[in-house]
């Protein structure tokens, strides 16, 4: 009877647990999201992600205290990435309608040269299973996500740097 009860629970709830896990997992090519930059122009999320190139994602926001810190780390860096690693940077920011007209001031004013897309109803977001920003996601220049990664910590761009140093070696 035991074992029947085992083998019962392993047949109904392994398929459901497995069909959750695929619901929530982070696709491992880049949604096909329409966003806006910050003209308002519409890009296609998927697009931005160039084969041949390494890229970074990273979802913030002009409230979110980390994130700012993040992209103001990563900027201190992101010439020599460019030149080094043949990588760039796609800031997606999560501000809602009401708040977006706060990106493009933002952007400008820290001379940010990312590439900024706006999610303003977070449909990339939830696409990618975003929960909270700072969320940091890597592409390799197949267009494969290879790392993600949630919050920021001082120093985080040095790991960053190792992953996307290790890409360029594959």
């Amino acid at each position: 009877m035991k074992n029947f009860v085992i083998a019962f629970f392993v047949a109904v709830l392994f398929p459901v647990s497995s069909a959750l896990a695929q619901e929530t997992a982070t696709p491992s090519e880049a949604p096909s999201v329409q966003l806006k930059n910050i003209d308002g122009g519409a890009v296609n999320f998927n697009n931005s992600i160039e084969k041949g190139k390494i890229t970074i994602v990273s979802f913030w926001a002009t409230w979110c205290g980390p994130c700012i810190k993040e992209l103001q780390a990563i900027d201190e860096h992101y010439a020599e990435w460019q030149e080094k690693y043949n990588c760039k940077l796609v800031a997606v920011s999560i501000d809602d309608a009401r708040n977006s007209r706060k990106v493009k001031p933002k952007v400008l004013a820290e001379n940010w040269q990312y590439e900024i897309l706006l999610d303003e109803n977070m449909d990339l977001a939830r696409a990618m299973n975003v929960n909270n920003p700072p969320m940091t996601f890597i592409y390799d220049q197949n267009g494969k996500l290879v790392h993600s990664h949630q919050g920021y910590m001082p120093g985080a761009e040095e790991e960053l740097e190792h992953i996307i140093a290790g890409l360029v070696k594959k």
